[in-house]
């Protein structure tokens, strides 16, 4: 009987399933090379229509990394240049791509995926993800997560320990009032940062104050407006840990608006350590997570799984420290 070679022909004569057979001709990363001869051997032998384009997509790796963003800022910067450094040498491109974001922006990784996957990158590294079940045809690594750990490989700093050790660091001061102005409630990072504060306070016996804590969400005009509350009334605080860089400059900048002197009358730490952190006039304490390392780390995964190895750790960590420069002092004593 003659007639059309199917895919589940090639798939019984080459002893493997049906989606492996797709894969394979359509030059999707991981199946063993010896696999993907064997079954494009016996598209050629069937004569199945459609090996011609098999050869052609397996031939065509576009030879892209594709670096998915929310927004081109700081830390995302830092990122790419990690991610760049790993990339260097590799034979490979690097693409990076923010897309654009509808509503609040959730789900940009799923259209972002579905125009670049296959076509213009082979794999792709996505930058705080508001979503980490976005499915893809080519391998995906996530760096910080909205939601933190997931089926799919991920990198992140350590901000849970950094939001302690910056806290530890004011407490050690002699601060007792220590504000805390938090980042995006989304964000999981976030909130372990807001963690790590309460769990220092916990343990120097220093009552959580609400009053003292702010929403800033990351975003320059609110977390300003957060900082004039915090700072004008007759109970401020004499320390502030901000739950990023950018946000611990607009503290300082309020500060001085208000006639505040940093640090004599208000201790400022950051998070991040991104490169604004020391152009100012006053150099940043900060908490610094290795931002390009988190890239690099991200890129080595992404090689990993197109060669079709083993990830040996899903999920990474990476430490962070604290870096004391000219923004905190000992509270002054009266």
């Amino acid at each position: 009987m003659s007639g059309r070679t199917t895919i589940h022909d090639v798939a019984k004569a080459a002893g493997v399933s049906v989606s492996t057979v797709s894969k394979a001709v359509n030059g999707r990363y991981g199946i063993a090379d010896e696999t993907v001869r064997r079954v494009l051997d016996v598209v050629q032998e069937l004569g199945y229509e459609s090996s011609l384009v098999a050869s052609s997509m397996r031939a065509r790796r576009t030879g892209v990394i594709g670096v998915l963003l929310a927004d081109f800022e700081p830390f995302s910067a830092e990122i790419l240049k990690g991610v760049g450094a790993a990339v260097h040498g590799t034979g490979f491109d690097l693409l990076a791509y923010s897309g654009s974001r509808h509503g609040q922006g959730e789900g940009w990784e799923r259209r972002s995926l579905s125009r670049l996957s296959g076509t213009l990158i082979d794999a792709a590294i996505m930058v705080t993800p508001t979503v980490v079940g976005a499915s893809a045809e080519i391998p995906v690594v996530a760096i910080d997560p909205h939601t933190g750990r997931a089926d799919l490989p991920t990198v992140e700093s350590d901000s849970f320990g950094g939001a302690l050790t910056a806290t530890r660091h004011l407490i050690e001061l002699g601060h007792r009032r220590i504000s805390f102005l938090g980042g995006r409630p989304d964000l999981r990072s976030a909130g372990l940062r807001d963690a790590g504060y309460r769990r220092a306070l916990a343990d120097a016996g220093i009552p959580v104050d609400p009053d003292l804590i702010r929403a800033g969400r990351y975003e320059l005009e609110t977390t300003r407006d957060s900082a004039r509350i915090l700072l004008a009334g007759p109970e401020r605080p004499t320390a502030v840990f901000a739950a990023n860089d950018l946000s611990a400059i607009a503290v300082i900048e309020v500060a001085h608006e208000l006639g505040l002197r940093v640090p004599q009358d208000l201790s400022v730490v950051g998070f991040d350590d991104v490169p604004e952190a020391t152009r100012r006039a006053l150099p940043l304490t900060t908490i610094q997570q290795p931002m390009r390392r988190l890239g690099a780390v991200a890129a080595e995964m992404v090689f990993a799984l197109l060669a079709g190895e083993p990830i040996e750790e899903m999920n990474v960590t990476l430490p962070t420290r604290l870096v004391v420069r000219a923004t905190t002092a000992a509270i002054a004593r009266t």
